[in-house]
């Protein structure tokens, strides 16, 4: 972080985003502020509080994306929960510190995952010794049940047959990193734990029962071994992830993962304007206000117990949107709308956004769909004019049906492209330009119908 300034960030976020430059500038503004928060005496560091922000904009205009962008850029835990699914305390739902425990999880097994990987070169090495052991059992140098008399008169050629051995483990050690032995079968003892499936039904709060309950009944049964006979690359990759489990120190990475979700976590609250009041509550409506004074405790600061340990919520960003179309920010509980001091309107995007999402960013889907069908050796490309058209149709059935954004490019895109993608495997004409008559006969017809366009398109 301490590379990266805001207007870094920014353009770190252009790179997949067209536009909306108000909320780039408050999520790195806000991102920036935790940085500095680091650098700041201990004493003051505990009493900054994070800025959260209020992302408000209709769908598909690029309010998860900019918060999964910025995730991916700083290297820190993200989540992405919808408001909706939260319910008040007593309500049948998900309660809402189930949140701060699925991105613990998440987390930790990111720096699993990379613990892992980073271990992956010893965890290779042991297992080709344990495959040559399998390969070639050691002989035995002494036997019990033997007088010692016996035992001395065969220690000579004993010796030998030692030597020996290590020269033709040597060799094999060889033929398995030529790939020689690929086609070999070896029995390996393969680890399962059998445990009781628990389900429990129950009120919110309790959805973490299921797991403690594999936990507990986990380390009462013991590991049960089943032999199999697999291939010799099989066996390796079998055993070198059983290693590479072993070397890593479990311990180090949960301390790792709950620093790194206090002070670095993003969630990331969609749909925060279906939980606000429209007035007087009354039957299915009436746990909403609930909802946001259960949420307040967490974005405001608490501790969550986790099956990893306590978190502590100060410090996480929260990053809230809502398309507030039939209510407004205001209508949330005081609380919570203190909690959240920056505010962001999202632009609606037009004609002009939509060619640009089409062509400028790098996972444009005039990159996506070319790349697709190059697996099948059709060259596909778009002129100009086709580009225009695709944006000038995405347009219009956004004015006509249901507006959502740039989403309306995908189902576009599918539809025009539907053929295409079907036949590419047979095609004889390897070479495919799309152009504006193409994209008007293919969805002339369906965009002039309203009624068929609402189910097409």
């Amino acid at each position: 972080m301490s590379d990266l300034k805001p207007s870094e960030i920014v353009k770190e976020l252009d790179k997949y985003i067209i536009g909306q430059d108000n909320a780039k500038r408050s999520v790195a503004i806000a991102l920036r502020n935790r940085w500095r928060r680091q650098q700041v005496p201990e004493d003051l560091r505990d009493e900054i509080a994070p800025k959260n922000i209020i992302l408000i904009g209709p769908t598909g205009v690029g309010k998860t994306e900019i918060a999964r962008r910025l995730s991916k850029l700083t290297d820190s835990p993200f989540i992405k929960v919808e408001a909706s699914k939260f319910t008040e305390v007593g309500y049948v739902g998900r309660d809402v510190e189930s949140m701060i425990r699925d991105i613990v999880e998440l987390t930790v097994n990111m720096l699993k995952s990379r613990e892992q990987a980073a271990v992956k070169g010893k965890a290779w090495e042991i297992a080709e010794e344990r495959m040559l052991d399998l390969l070639l059992p050691k002989p035995k140098t002494q036997d019990a049940h033997l007088p010692e008399n016996v035992t001395e008169m065969h220690a000579e050629p004993l010796h030998d047959t030692i030597q020996e051995s290590s020269s033709t483990r040597e060799k094999l050690r060889k033929m398995l990193r030529d790939g020689k032995l690929d086609n070999r079968d070896v029995d390996l003892d393969v680890s399962e734990r059998v445990m009781p499936v628990v389900e429990v039904f129950s009120n919110v709060g309790m959805e973490e029962m299921g797991i403690n309950f594999k936990d507990m009944f986990g380390s009462m049964m013991p590991k049960n071994t089943r032999r199999r006979k697999i291939k010799v690359p099989e066996g390796m990759e079998t055993i070198a992830q059983e290693e590479a489990q072993n070397l890593v120190d479990m311990d180090k990475v949960v301390s790792r993962a709950l620093e790194k979700v206090e002070h670095t976590g993003i969630i990331f609250l969609d749909e925060i304007d279906k939980i606000a009041e429209k007035g007087g509550g009354h039957g299915p409506d009436i746990s909403r206000e609930g909802v946001q004074r259960d949420l307040l405790p967490i974005v405001e600061g608490s501790t969550v117990m986790t099956k990893y340990g306590h978190v502590k919520t100060d410090h996480i960003l929260f990053i809230a949107s809502g398309a507030f179309h039939a209510c407004k920010p205001s209508d949330l509980i005081p609380e919570l709308q203190g909690r959240f001091p920056i505010r962001v309107e999202l632009n609606s995007l037009g004609r002009e956004e939509f060619v640009r999402i089409l062509t400028e960013p790098k996972n444009a889907l005039l990159l996506q769909y070319p790349a697709l069908l190059k697996t099948e050796d059709v060259d596909l490309s778009f002129d100009d004019a086709a580009v225009a058209d695709i944006a000038r149709i995405a347009e219009e059935v956004n004015t006509r049906t249901e507006n959502i954004g740039a989403r309306r490019l995908h189902t576009i895109m599918e539809c025009l492209l539907e053929d295409i993608l079907f036949d590419a495997p047979d095609v004889k004409e390897k070479k495919i330009v799309i152009n504006k008559k193409c994209v008007e006969e293919k969805l002339k017809d369906i965009k002039d119908n309203e009624d068929l366009s609402r189910y097409i398109l």
